[in-house]
Parts: C-alpha cells; structure tokens; sequence
C-alpha cells in the first residue's frame, strides 16, 4: 500500500449490500453511531513488537479480525477506584468537551479488554497491578461480565481494585461509514501487555485469538493465510483487508513499523475522527481513508 494522503480499501464482502443499496440513494441519513472503545495491546519480541488479534463473530463494526472492544455501556458511569489521569485531562487529550464521555471511553476499554483476553488493567493503588489474572475465578468473573450477569465496576470494587488509567494511551478516533447497518464511533486506545498477566479467549465464546507479528501480517496482507488461519467459512479465503475495518489494517502498519513496543506508544497522534468514505475505483467500491491533515480532505475520491 503506498503511504498518500488517501487510502483505497476493500468493502467487507458481508458489507457489500449495504453499500450498493446506499450509492443507489445517498441522500439518506445514516444511522446513528454507537459509542465504543477498542485496545491494541502490544507486547515486544525478537520478531518485532506483538499485538493480539481476536475473531469477531456476527457483523461487527469492528471487523472480522480485530483489537479487543465493544460498546460502552451505562455501568461506565459507576464510581471506581481511579489512577492516572483525571477524566478531564483524558478529555482534553482525546478532543472531548465532555470528560463524562472521556471517562466512559477509559472505563469501557479496560472492561472490554478484561472480558476478551483476561488482561486486567487494575491495581489497588497507582503503583501496584494485578500480579495474576488466571484461575477459575477470573474466568468466571469474565464470562458472568459478558453474560450481563455482573457489573464489571461492582468487580473491581469487591476486591478493592482501581483502574490504572495510566496504563492506556489514545491513539485515534474512528466512524463507521455511513452506508453501514451497524455503526460504531470507536475510540482506540493501545496498552503494553502486563507482566505475569496472560491473553486468553473468553470460556465458551472465544473462537479464535492469539498474539500475532504486526510485521508478519502486514507482510501476508494480500494473501488469504490468516482467514485461513481461523478457518472460519466466512473468513477462508479472505484477505486482511476483508477481514478488518481499516482503522485496523492502518494501525497494523503501524504497529509492524516500530521497532518496539515503546517507539510505537510513544508517538504524538492528533484527535481528529477518520470517518471511511465508500467510493467507486474503476468500477469496484472502495473505502476511502485521508488523514484529517490532508489539503484533500473531504473531497470525493472518484
């Protein structure tokens, strides 16, 4: 892929009706997105910084293949032990006005993360952390989080834990395109996986996760070795491209090209959203990504 203000992106095969159906009348309004927050949890390795990838069931907004994340939901407005920023600097940090809706964000990708690979980003003070998230009993608190059966903030609460804040580092500010079914306005936050803490798919529900090479991926992007990987009908046979939502794949490029863990979190990202653009290439639908910097921006790719 080259590296120009604007990138061209394949539409999902799953997500090719829904985009004809818009070209065909595009003067409808688009679906109200839903709040949601996403981790890209990065770990070093001889091979080049990790990350951990999950399958995503159904018709995500966040992809077939994506980070750990999900919706946030009215349990991240309950009270909780906090250590880091306040919710007004994660505010003024991520271009907010509301720290209210800052803090949610933070809230739901520690939760989301917790109930999808177990890694838990909580200590009983601002220099402690959870030394161990294995065992039963962690994965039956994952499961019943899921399930909607506990409060994830009522959790921590109970064993006299707070969110370690501090931990997580925002990274961008993604929209759905317009012609989606569903829509999410996702923000990404990445974190360095904790030592003594292991990744692992939520009991029952967990298809297919591991941490991968960013390097590797990119590399095998036009080929179809991770969905075939998965295995899964929906994914065999796909390229990554049509596995994940840009905001993904740019990430990954990213990711694959920092030499650690520490380049790649360390570098200054501006707030602006990315918001896909479906456009027609030669006859082929295409999303269309630009940077927010971009002199092109908000012009139609044609």
């Amino acid at each position: 892929m080259s590296n120009s203000a604007v990138r061209l992106f394949p539409v999902a095969p799953d997500q090719r009706g829904a985009a004809e159906s818009w070209l065909e009348d595009p003067d409808r309004a688009p679906r109200r997105p839903r709040p949601a927050s996403s981790v890209v949890l990065v770990r070093d390795s001889p091979q080049g910084p990790l990350t951990y990838l999950a399958y995503r069931p159904g018709e995500s907004p966040l992809g077939r293949v994506a980070f750990p994340g999900g919706s946030v939901e009215p349990g991240d407005d309950d009270a909780v032990g906090w250590f880091g920023p306040e919710p007004a600097q994660w505010a003024r940090t991520m271009g907010l006005e509301d720290h209210h809706v800052a803090r949610r964000h933070v809230v739901a990708a520690i939760r989301e993360l917790f109930e999808e690979t177990g890694i838990l980003l909580a200590g009983r003070d601002e220099s402690s952390l959870l030394e161990g998230n294995g065992g039963p009993d962690w994965m039956a608190a994952r499961t019943a989080i899921a399930s909607r059966d506990a409060n994830f903030l009522d959790l921590l609460n109970r064993r006299g834990l707070g969110l370690r804040t501090d931990l997580l580092r925002p990274l961008s500010y993604w929209q759905s395109p317009d012609f989606a079914l569903r829509r999410f306005e996702t923000r990404y936050f990445a974190a360095v996986a904790p030592m003594g803490q292991e990744a692992s798919l939520l009991e029952g529900k967990g298809v297919w996760g591991r941490w991968v090479a960013a390097a590797d991926v990119v590399a095998a992007a036009d080929t179809s070795a991770l969905g075939d990987e998965i295995g899964r009908p929906e994914t065999q046979g796909r390229t990554l491209g049509e596995l994940t939502v840009p905001a993904v794949g740019l990430m990954l490029e990213k990711i694959a090209a920092s030499r650690s863990c520490i380049a790649y979190l360390s570098k200054r990202r501006a707030p602006e959203p990315f918001r896909p653009e479906l456009v027609e290439v030669d006859g082929e639908l295409r999303l269309a990504v630009r940077s927010p910097h971009s002199e092109d921006a908000g012009r139609r790719v044609r």
